[in-house]
């Protein structure tokens, strides 16, 4: 449980796994980011890439443009949330399609851990 909870202090938040999932397919600028997150302010995305930041999930990094155009990239340790995303995704799409289908909430046997 203790893991479970530092991963969960890492991507907590309506946004952190939104960025995270913008950077998969590479590098990007603070405006590229911040267009393909409909809804996020430029403070709040300041902030979620500041705190992924110093949990060590992406790094910023200097553009050869211009010392003042910063870009933000994965680390290692984010690219590791790419799983982790597909997987969320995948169930948030049948678990959206299950209530669209009007299936009962508890169709499913409850799962736990192994």
């Amino acid at each position: 449980m203790l893991a479970l909870k530092d991963a969960m202090n890492v991507v907590n938040g309506k946004w952190k796994l939104a960025v995270v999932s913008t950077l998969l397919h590479g590098p990007r600028g603070f405006t590229d980011i911040e267009r393909q997150l409909d809804g996020i302010t430029a403070r709040m995305l300041s902030r979620e890439l500041r705190e992924l930041e110093l949990n060590g999930v992406l790094v910023r990094e200097a553009s050869a443009r211009s010392a003042r155009f910063r870009r933000y990239a994965l680390t290692s340790s984010g690219h590791r949330l790419k799983d982790v995303i597909f997987t969320m995704a995948n169930w948030g799409r049948d678990h959206r399609n299950a209530h669209a289908a009007g299936a009962p909430a508890d169709s499913a046997p409850p799962v736990g851990p192994p």
